[in-house]
């Protein structure tokens, strides 16, 4: 599984779905205009962006491992500090932060318990650490209609349903073993709208993720059985898609 690809590619594949997810995050902690801000595993800007929206870029910083993504992030927002590390390995001193943020990142950290817990130490006494991750185990995921076309044709598809945060409760559970207080959840939910089928389907031939990985995994004649799938089971175009994700946050 690999997140090493073009921004591009990751914005056709997620961005869609991730930048409406976004700003719903940022509304639903109603932080205080002065806030300063920092996203963990920040791909190619779908949060950086609407923090920067909101405070300005000189209090938003970033993080993340792929070169591909801070490229393409410094692009997007010309100036905006962005860094390499890992969720884990944050490279600022304990108490910087007024908010650390990690949106569709946790279930892909190494040790998210380690990650939070590290999140929580930039973050100020006070401050708010908070987590999105798609309601994968509940199949309200955006890839969803592609995953339950792919256990129709072959029942040992591997799925993401297993990941951490995937399920109701979890991503408080990990916070609060992170050692945070104050914990409240919330689901965000966004609604993309698509023109012809071909535009819902060609992200998924890019490689990105594990379902990029598993679609392009597959010999010519299964990804046809799959694409031909998803087809009727999408339905004349235009249809949309709705996808909801949890969210939960705490107070450092």
């Amino acid at each position: 599984m690999t997140f090493d690809v073009a921004g591009d590619a990751y914005g056709r594949y997620m961005g869609r779905y991730s930048e409406p997810l976004a700003a719903r995050l940022v509304d639903w902690l109603a932080p205080p205009a002065q806030a300063s801000a920092l996203d963990v595993g920040c791909g190619p800007g779908a949060l950086t962006a609407v923090l920067v929206g909101r405070f300005g870029i000189e209090r938003v910083h970033a993080v993340d491992p792929s070169p591909t993504f801070r490229t393409a992030l410094g692009q997007r927002l010309p100036g905006v500090d962005v860094r390499e590390a890992r969720a884990g390995e944050l490279p600022w001193a304990a108490g910087t932060f007024d908010l650390a943020l990690a949106s569709l990142v946790v279930h892909f950290m190494p040790d998210p318990v380690a990650g939070l817990r590290e999140m929580r130490r930039v973050t100020r006494p006070g401050g708010t650490v908070a987590v999105t991750v798609w309601d994968l185990a509940g199949h309200r995921a955006p890839m969803s209609l592609l995953r339950h076309a792919a256990l129709e044709l072959d029942p040992g598809a591997p799925g993401e349903e297993g990941l951490p945060g995937a399920r109701r409760h979890e991503l408080a559970g990990l916070l609060e073993q992170a050692g945070l207080q104050g914990l409240s959840e919330a689901e965000l939910e966004v609604t993309v709208a698509y023109q012809s089928f071909d535009e819902w389907w060609e992200p998924y031939t890019l490689g990105v993720g594990p379902t990029g990985d598993y679609v392009c995994g597959l010999a010519p004649d299964r990804q046809d059985a799959l694409r031909d799938l998803c087809r009727a089971r999408a339905g004349e175009p235009p249809f949309e898609i709705r996808a909801t994700a949890w969210a939960a946050r705490g107070r450092a």
